[in-house]
């Protein structure tokens, strides 16, 4: 055991153990510089050759061994590396360096309580030895020692790390353990900063490199990617390279390219840890129980309690939304080692996602109160506060939890959306759930973000379904430019059926075409239609073969390519429901649900997939190609904005889209509008239906408007209207129009238009208020004043009075009591008010569990 003084140590007692910094003597210092890039380089064994002659020809220098060591443990030779740390030992008995290495070689050895004595015995040496002279490489094993026995990991970076760095500017070791630090506590932003003042001193370090890609991955994986691929032209047997490398094949589901980059791995370490723990998740994919077991026991060969094998099963399982098998794996790293807090942060995220929320949020307080520098522990630590303030509300199987004022305004709506979209979309496809779903809206992007991922970031997701758990952003969240929220729930409850039948079971392509399939079979204006842009990218090269269409999603290179690969997997389900049937797609996912891989369910169900592919390919370029037939959407040789310019340009070039575009806007800016109506007119007949970014429609709703021409800019707002999913400004428009015209049903539809954009203004619940009270429909009316009342009115006692009424005219009179005091009580005198208070208590009905109203004496 470490003895207690270590684990509580000082920092003033951490200072003086490790002395004042020297240099190292410079011996054989040309030799040893060929044999560390010999090492950096990937030539391990021809390392291991130079070393041991080294060594056998006397040169004991302790530095020899170390190399020599580290060669034989990446090489996967662990016998030899201990014999090679039993020679060291010998020539230097307390050599900090090799006690620190000597820890990983008896651990590789089978021999993991050897291995806690070592650490002992370093402990014990570092007490006896206090306050002696240090070089610098053994300063950082010091640092490393003690945040391997539960140091404040801050301490160690600010008060040990950095005055090393200072000290030894050109050391690029030094940077190399603050950055490692810093990454293993998901500090990515403080790890790209030290990694880049190591690559300035030493910009050909794969260490160093490969440290820079981890770092950056979050963040932009372009410049990892770069930093990833200059690493392995430097060392093409960079193990861990290779290994993020597979990861990455991993995640987009390319599995045989996944295995050629372990073999690539193995045949330099036949015994890699963690590429036999990626084999085990690739063979649990398979549903290959025995091979599964197999690559795990080989994993845990020689190190046989090594808890970061089941870790990394577990983190990858988690990463293919696996949760229950994650967990599993975790709680097995656990046994191995109870205090192996990467573990316990990983478990922590997956009973959150399987909606064990008590034990989740318990887990990540036990880890930030053991490691409070712990990125993710500390996020979800704060967002543990806030969630607790949300108020729960539940019904029919949902437990929907969201911020208390936004409950009150909308949170009925989401549990009458809930409930639709249980009943549609269980029964189509064969689903019965038979646990709570959970449902977690967010007002805040970034306790969205760590809800769901950790850390901050995610901008572009609007919702996450975990299996049984739903994340949201509230409308609250999106200023500029507000999303259909109806739109994203149905979307994200889809997710929950189909992974449900699936078991979690089935690549992401199909997963996120499905929802956005079915969000257009809820409502045509939801989910996505054809663009000129998608035109292009179909007719073009950025279509995805449907067998690498999860790809897609991992790293597209824009924004607009990963929306077009939720747009091509909706279209892949369209054709396969065109072709095949509605029943084909749900034998497919039984079959998910079985263990079988997809192409294979969907050679079983529907085709073979080379002509899947082939069929898909016609029928998606069909689609495009009967997208504005006519039309011309190159924008080269486009000339400048002015009229004059663009109306000589356009007789050359007379169905040039970009082209009539730039020209519309141009008279509408001049305020020609009826000039403007020809080019808008003709943008409509190249492309009839089109209502995304540059489409005529409301620009011609508005010269319409401006002419007076209100008849025809009714019909075109209704059109944008069911084209359109968010166009909030048309729904103002149409639902001004239709109250002058006294069309009070067409003014509900666009009250709730506008309210499935943003539910948190006013304004639909007054359009609510108004139309019902204009066709006296109680219950319209009713759902208009009640939410205007929480939303803090201009006349909050007319809302209460007016709700009153209602209230009273539909037999719901204790409420409709409730809300005549609180009229009364904003307005004491509020004579309509008594005379319903008169009405309500005449039968003696009980009075609300409130404070009456204040007595007005004048009265």
């Amino acid at each position: 055991m470490v003895p207690l003084s270590m684990r509580v140590c000082s920092l003033a007692s951490l200072l003086a153990v490790m002395g004042v910094f020297l240099g190292q003597a410079n011996v054989h210092a040309e030799t040893l510089t060929e044999a560390k890039d010999l090492f950096r380089t990937g030539e391990y064994a021809k390392c291991v050759e130079v070393a041991a002659q080294e060594i056998e020809g006397g040169r004991t220098f302790v530095d020899w061994y170390v190399l020599k060591t580290e060669s034989e443990l990446t090489l996967g030779r662990y016998a030899d590396a201990a014999q090679t740390i039993d020679d060291a030992k010998k020539v230097s008995p307390t050599n900090l360096r090799l006690l620190w290495l000597e820890r990983d070689v008896r651990r590789f050895n089978g021999q993991s309580n050897q291995a806690k004595e070592v650490l002992a015995q370093l402990g014990a040496q570092l007490e006896r030895t206090s306050g002696i002279y240090r070089d610098l490489e053994t300063s950082l094993v010091i640092g490393k020692f003690f945040l391997e026995i539960g140091a404040d990991a801050k301490r160690i970076r600010i008060d040990l790390f950095k005055p090393i760095q200072q000290r030894a500017p050109g050391l690029p070791n030094a940077y190399i353990a603050a950055a490692e630090l810093a990454l293993s506590k998901n500090d990515y932003a403080l790890a790209a900063e030290d990694f880049q003042l190591a690559l300035k001193v030493d910009e050909d370090n794969p260490r160093v490199l490969f440290g820079l890609a981890q770092a950056f991955e979050p963040s932009d994986s372009e410049k990892a990617e770069e930093y990833l691929q200059k690493t392995l032209e430097i060392n093409p047997k960079y193990i861990p390279g290779l290994l993020m490398i597979a990861e990455s094949h991993l995640s987009a589901e390319r599995y045989d390219e996944t295995e050629k980059l372990l073999a690539k791995a193995l045949e330099i370490n036949p015994h890699h840890p963690s590429a036999w723990a990626i084999r085990a998740v690739l063979a649990h994919l398979a549903n290959d129980t025995a091979r599964e077991k197999e690559c795990r026991e080989k994993a845990l060969a020689h190190w046989k309690d090594n808890p970061e094998v089941d870790y990394l099963i577990g983190k990858h399982l988690a990463r293919k939304y696996r949760f229950a098998e994650a967990a599993a794996a975790q709680r097995r790293a656990l046994q191995f080692d109870s205090n192996y807090l990467p573990a316990k942060m990983e478990l922590s995220n997956d009973l959150l996602r399987l909606g064990k929320e008590e034990q989740g949020w318990k887990l990540a307080e036990e880890v930030f109160d053991a490691d409070n520098y712990n990125v993710v522990a500390h996020n979800l630590s704060t967002l543990q506060e806030h969630v607790a303030k949300f108020r729960t509300i539940e019904s029919d199987g949902f437990i929907v939890r969201m911020d208390a004022e936004e409950a009150a305004i909308y949170g009925d709506r989401v549990l009458q959306l809930l409930r639709e979209a249980k009943s549609v979309l269980c029964k189509k496809y064969d689903v019965e759930l038979n646990e709570p779903i959970a449902i977690e809206i967010f007002p805040k992007q970034q306790d969205f973000a760590i809800r769901t991922f950790g850390l901050p970031g995610g901008a572009g997701f609007l919702g996450v379904c975990f299996g049984n758990v739903i994340t949201m952003n509230s409308p609250a969240s999106q200023t500029d430019n507000p999303t259909n929220w109806e739109a994203v729930l149905w979307h994200e409850f889809c997710h929950v059926v189909t992974l449900n039948k699936t078991h979690n079971k089935m690549p992401r392509w199909l997963s996120e075409g499905i929802s956005v399939y079915e969000e257009i079979q809820r409502d045509p204006s939801w989910g996505q239609s054809i663009s000129p842009a998608y035109r292009e990218m179909i007719l073009g090269d950025d279509l995805t073969p449907v067998s690498e269409l999860s790809g897609a999603f991992l790293r597209p290179p824009s924004s607009k390519h990963l929306m077009f690969a939720y747009y091509e997997s909706s279209l892949v389900v369209e054709f396969l429901v065109d072709e095949f049937g509605i029943e084909a797609v749900r034998s497919i996912l039984d079959e998910l649900g079985k263990g079988l891989q997809i192409n294979d369910a969907i050679a079983r169900h529907a085709a073979p997939l080379d002509a899947i592919d082939a069929g898909f390919q016609q029928f998606i370029q069909d689609r495009a190609q009967a997208f504005a037939p006519e039309a011309d959407f190159g924008a080269e040789d486009l000339p400048q904005p002015r009229i004059t310019e663009l109306q000589a340009w356009l007789k050359e070039h007379p169905n040039s889209y970009p082209g009539l575009q730039m020209y519309a806007a141009a008279l509408i800016r001049e305020q020609k509008f009826t000039e403007a109506l020809e080019p808008i007119e003709k943008l409509q007949q190249l492309a009839p239906d089109y209502a995304g970014d540059g489409s005529p429609l409301p620009m011609k709703a508005q010269i319409l408007k401006e002419l007076g021409e209100t008849q025809q800019e009714l019909a075109v707002l209704e059109q944008l209207a069911k084209l359109r999913a968010d166009a909030i400004d048309a729904y103002r428009r149409l639902a001004e129009l239709h109250a002058e015209a006294g069309q009070w049903q067409s003014v509900v539809v666009n009250a709730k238009r506008i309210r499935a954009v943003n539910p948190l203004i006013q304004e639909p619940y007054l359009l609510l208020a108004k139309a019902g009270e204009q066709m006296d429909e109680g219950e319209v009316a009713i759902e208009g004043l009640s939410t205007l009342a929480v939303l803090h009115p201009y006349d909050p006692a007319d809302v209460h009075f007016r709700l009153a009424q209602r209230l009273h005219e539909t037999q719901q009179n204790e409420k409709a009591l409730r809300h005549v005091l609180l009229a009364l009580e904003e307005a004491p005198r509020y004579r309509a008010a008594l005379k319903l208070l008169l009405e309500l208590t005449e039968h003696d009905s009980p009075l609300p569990d409130r404070p009456s109203p204040a007595k007005d004496d004048s009265q």
